[in-house]
């Protein structure tokens, strides 16, 4: 992507000062998602190194991961796999617990959602500490899958998440990062 598209796709992400709590510089994608040429430029840039690896299916971490996940399998004639909060899914699950800043949370996915050995990109807007990606990982992994990459819109370096995914072994591809979080 040429710096002047990248520029334009990081100015499309608006910036709200102290949310979720002061201090906080939380980056909306919404802003991006509602910009059809914004939007489009993300999920072909998401899409565009994985063209031609035969990618099986893109799953998505809830919940801006499923907008830019489904876009993102249309685009590589893949299948979509939701990676869900326990409790949100219908059928028989895998599931696993993780840390959040203030305490556990767990995530699912169907049990029969992928078959072992399928290559799978791991579609988030965001990566910060990498705790929700790490999760979705071991989960993927636990049914077998061959995990391409996590891809993400923005990267939070400070934070150490994309760090974090690839002492998993796990390539991480973000398109923007903000410095400074």
């Amino acid at each position: 992507m040429d710096t002047q598209a990248l520029q334009a796709l990081k100015d499309s992400i608006r910036v709200i000062p102290d949310y979720p709590k002061p201090g906080v510089r939380f980056r909306d994608i919404t802003t991006l998602l509602g910009d059809a040429p914004m939007f489009r430029l993300a999920v072909e840039e998401l899409a565009r190194p994985w063209e031609d690896a035969r990618v099986e299916r893109v799953a998505g971490i809830e919940a801006r991961g499923f907008i830019l996940g489904g876009a993102v399998a249309h685009r590589l004639a893949a299948g979509f796999v939701p990676i869900r909060k326990k409790g949100k899914l219908p059928h028989e699950t895998v599931r696993v617990a993780y840390s959040l800043e203030y305490g556990l949370d767990e995530m699912e996915m169907h049990r029969d959602a992928l078959a072992a050995g399928e290559r799978i990109v791991l579609i988030d807007d965001l990566i910060a500490t990498g705790g929700t990606a790490e999760a979705a990982v071991r989960l993927l992994r636990s049914l077998g899958a061959e995990i391409l990459a996590a891809c993400f819109v923005i990267d939070l370096p400070e934070l150490g998440g994309a760090r974090r995914l690839e002492a998993l072994g796990v390539p991480v591809q973000s398109l923007v990062a903000f410095h400074g979080h």
